[in-house]
């Protein structure tokens, strides 16, 4: 596929952490010649600290507040693949400049795969918690309704990283 064929939308991949989107992003970009931005590491780079910092010093409610308006600076730019924080799809604002500037793909991963693929990774702030595995299901369970609402969704269970951005170039291109 080329970047003619997808018309120079963005493609903005969502999902829970630990489902591929960094890496999915990265691979997919090359493929397609697109830019490629981590929006994690965006906000890290315009805030001059980690999101585990700005967690523990100023809350989740004011880490959403620069997710959202990170998100909304780069959807405005085109021929980009961004891979989305987690938590990105519970403001409704969010939602909707992803829907207008692009294509929405879900790499959707069960709760066993997901604890594998992070388990040992502690610069998730959501998950240092007592129960890190039920707290997981919990907010896997709130988001999947949103998730579920993407223009293409994809299971990553069972396939490599590589397959994966595969499958989201095939199904991008059939979008189209």
């Amino acid at each position: 596929m080329t970047q003619n064929q997808i018309k120079h939308k963005n493609i903005f991949l969502v999902g829970f952490m630990g489902a591929g989107k960094s890496t999915v992003g990265s691979i997919l970009a090359d493929k397609i010649g697109y830019g490629y931005c981590d929006a994690d590491k965006f906000i890290e780079e315009q805030a001059g600290t980690t999101i585990t910092q700005i967690f523990a010093e100023h809350g989740e409610p004011y880490f959403r507040d620069l997710e959202s308006e990170s998100l909304e600076a780069l959807a405005t730019k085109e021929k980009l693949v961004v891979a989305t924080g987690g938590g990105v799809v519970q403001r409704d604002r969010n939602w909707d400049a992803m829907k207008r500037n692009g294509i929405t793909v879900y790499l959707k991963a069960s709760v066993e795969t997901i604890w594998e693929r992070i388990k040992d990774d502690t610069s998730r702030p959501l998950l240092q918690v007592e129960n890190p595995v039920e707290t997981a299901r919990e907010l896997l369970n709130k988001r999947t309704p949103r998730y579920e609402e993407a223009d293409i969704i994809i299971s990553t269970d069972e396939l490599s990283l590589q397959q994966v951005a595969e499958e989201v170039l095939t199904l991008v291109n059939e979008k189209n």
